[in-house]
This record gives C-alpha cells, sequence and structure tokens, in this order.
C-alpha cells in the first residue's frame, strides 16, 4: 500500500497548494475577516462574508498550528477571523448572523446554529494555540447557549417561523446532533475541568443521533418524525446524504474514543459502509449529494446528482480513520479510489485550490469557482491536514 506516497501527497496539498490559495486571495486586511466566495483563479466575485466561514478560518488555521507547530502568520488569520465575529456578527438577542456585509453590517439570519457553532470551534481551537482564556471563555458560553436551546432548556430567542407546521408534521434534524457532537469533543479537550460535563451531553448527542438510523438498515435519514414513524410516503423523509453520514460516522468514531464504546466504532463503520454503497456513483464515480433511501427520485433534483467537494474529504477521512483502528484494507482501498477521484477531478493544479461543484460526470460548474458562501478554507484544508496526520501515525507505528 502507498502510505507514505499518499501522506506525502496530502501534506503537500495542504501546505503547498490550500493554504496559499486563501492567504493570497481570501484575506481581508482593512476590514478583517476573509472572503470566500473566489472564482477559479482567486478573484471576488461577491464581498458579502459568510459567518460559517469566519469561524471555520478561525478553527481551522489554529487547528493545523496545534498539529503542526505555531505560525504566526496563521494565528494572525485567525485571530482576524475571531475578532471580526465579535466585533460584527452576533445580534442583540446573542444569536449571530448567516451573512454580512464586507464591512460587517448584518444581511441575514437563519433558524440554524451553524454560526454559533463554528464560533465555538475557532475559540476553543485558538485557545488551545494560544492560551487566550478569553476565547476559552467565549466558547464555553456560546456553547452552554446553544446546547441549552438544543436541549429544550434555554428558549431560542430568536423568533421566525418554523420551517414546517410542527402541528401537522412534526420533524427533526440530524445536522443538529451531529453538529453538537463534534463540537462538544473539541470543548473536552480545551475545557477539561467542565470534561465530565461534555462527556454526559457526548452521550446524550450519540443516544439522539441513533434515533436517525432507518430500522433494518444502517442508513442515517437526514430528517426524523418527532413521534419515530419513518413516513415512507413522504420524499423529504426518505433523504439520506451520504457525505454527511460519511462525516458523522468519524464524528462518531472519535466519541467512542471518549466514552471508551468499542460498540459505537462498530456502528460508525457500518454506516459509513451503507452510505458509501448506496452514495458511490457506479457509473462516473464520485459521491452523490442526495440519495432517496427506497430508491425514488430526490426531489431536490437540481443538484441531487452534483458531486460536492465535501462529501469527498469527508470521505477520505473517514477511510483512513476507519483504516487505523480496525486494519481492514478495505478501507484504504476505498481511500485510494476517493483520492484519485479527487486528484482527477476537483484539484486545480494550475490555478490552485479545488473546484467545488461538478456535474455528474466531473466536469467543473461553469462558471467555476473556488469558493462560496459554504466553500472556504475548511473542508478541503481539514481533509488534507486530517489524511496527513492519522497516515503518518501509521506509518509511525509500522516502524
Amino acid at each position: 500500500m502507498n502510505l507514505v506516497k499518499y501522506q506525502k501527497k496530502y501534506h503537500a496539498e495542504l501546505f503547498d497548494n490550500l493554504i496559499p490559495f486563501w492567504l493570497k486571495y481570501g484575506i481581508d486586511k482593512e476590514n478583517g475577516g476573509i472572503y470566500t466566495c473566489l472564482d477559479k483563479t482567486g478573484n471576488i466575485y461577491s464581498t458579502d462574508k459568510s459567518v460559517w466561514m469566519q469561524g471555520r478560518t478561525g478553527y481551522m488555521f489554529s487547528f493545523v498550528c496545534n498539529n503542526y507547530g505555531k505560525n504566526e502568520e496563521y494565528l494572525k488569520v485567525a485571530k482576524s477571523c475571531i475578532d471580526f465575529l465579535n466585533k460584527y456578527c452576533f445580534d442583540s438577542d446573542g444569536r449571530m448572523y448567516f451573512t454580512v456585509t464586507y464591512d460587517g453590517k448584518p444581511l441575514r439570519k437563519r433558524r440554524y446554529h451553524f454560526s454559533e457553532t463554528f464560533y465555538i470551534m475557532a475559540n476553543a481551537e485558538y485557545y488551545l494555540a494560544t492560551g487566550d482564556k478569553t476565547c476559552l471563555e467565549n466558547a464555553k458560553k456560546v456553547y452552554d447557549f446553544v446546547y441549552g436551546i438544543y436541549s429544550g432548556e434555554i428558549e431560542d430567542p430568536f423568533k421566525i417561523t418554523p420551517k414546517f407546521c410542527e402541528e401537522t408534521r412534526s420533524t427533526k434534524a440530524l445536522n443538529e446532533p451531529m453538529i453538537i457532537l463534534n463540537v462538544t469533543d473539541l470543548m473536552i479537550r480545551a475545557d477539561k475541568e467542565n470534561a465530565e460535563k461534555y462527556l454526559k451531553i457526548t452521550r446524550k448527542l450519540v443516544d439522539d443521533i441513533m434515533l436517525f438510523n432507518k430500522k433494518g438498515t444502517y442508513l442515517m435519514l437526514e430528517t426524523r418524525s418527532t413521534d419515530g414513524k419513518y413516513l415512507k410516503d413522504i420524499a423529504t423523509m426518505r433523504i439520506v446524504n451520504p457525505g454527511h453520514t460519511i462525516e458523522l460516522s468519524w464524528f462518531l468514531m472519535q466519541a467512542a474514543e471518549v466514552l471508551k464504546d468499542g460498540s459505537l466504532v462498530l456502528f460508525a463503520e457500518k454506516i459509513f459502509n451503507a452510505a458509501f454503497e448506496i452514495g458511490w456513483d457506479k457509473k462516473f464515480g464520485g459521491l452523490f449529494s442526495f440519495v432517496d433511501c427506497e430508491g425514488f427520485p430526490v426531489e431536490a433534483h437540481e443538484f441531487h446528482n452534483m458531486k460536492f467537494w465535501w462529501p469527498h474529504t469527508e470521505t477520505i477521512i473517514a477511510s483512513v480513520m476507519l483504516y487505523k483502528k480496525t486494519g481492514n484494507k478495505k478501507y484504504f482501498k476505498i481511500f485510494e479510489k476517493v483520492s484519485k477521484y479527487i486528484f482527477k477531478y476537483f484539484v486545480d493544479d494550475k490555478n490552485g485550490e479545488w473546484f467545488g461543484f461538478l456535474s455528474r460526470r466531473g466536469e467543473p460548474n461553469f462558471p467555476e469557482s473556488k469558493g462560496a458562501t459554504y466553500k472556504g478554507p475548511f473542508h478541503t484544508l481539514r481533509g488534507a491536514g486530517m489524511v496527513d496526520l492519522m497516515l503518518q501515525e501509521i506509518i509511525g507505528g509500522q516502524k
């Protein structure tokens, strides 16, 4: 197996392609934070800023410092994004915006808590890199706020019309406990004095996540009925997002470590296998964005056949993690298959970074882009970095 080859390849991808691209084209030196709407050569095509991406960038550049050694330029980028968030991205009710203008004026606010969760991640990881206790306190404060809303202990101050009429159909989404699980894993490491609190929450979140498993299978539904009934006749209730499930599989493997629960690794392995089997395009390669678990057409037909960048980064992370934990060469073969697809279709050797959005046949959407409201220096950097680090551990363990 080409362990060393791939380790060197992903290390170079992180430090010679991905990080330099964002440092060159994305950093806003005047207003702070980062621009992520970049075309194929790095030109800014929209100056509006994604609040998610300010948090994700703050997290990611801190993560690189924590795992590869401190770099003042990276820490400066991370702090710039965190400062931008603190200065501009909170509403008066404590909730955060979704998008703001280049200079921080509010544009849009959503019901979801992802702006807040990425804010927590940025502050917690930056604290681990620098020891800045203000960042830790900010992470703890917003974590308790978000988890309180999730658990029902705190009423969400943002009053917005529900996405669905709850009296007709009450539903829950997988993405909520899933992202909080990932954030909680980070808080266990950052806020060690309160580790027991986070461990209890981890167990509760895992239990909540299990309710999204379609009975008799290992497919994870994106949406479930609150009463637990499988609404087979409703298209939106049959949706599986292969990339989300694969990402969840490695979140669960991390949870298994802190909970010391080997059965959770087995469950993570099974949902990974089920998601990859239903999600991999056997004709053209790559992972579908959405799949109907009963084989019917996907209602969101305008992009379900598209190949997005991020499910592929989640797959290389999860497959290497499974290989590391189980020793099963099957998972390294999956890693190789997906890596070959990534470097053939997503990576742009000429202009840098990765194309974000491909057709089913692997052609970049026209006009091509390297960043958007949802795409910035996060999934690609996290994928390359985590794969590099895990392969280094595997190679070191074989010597």
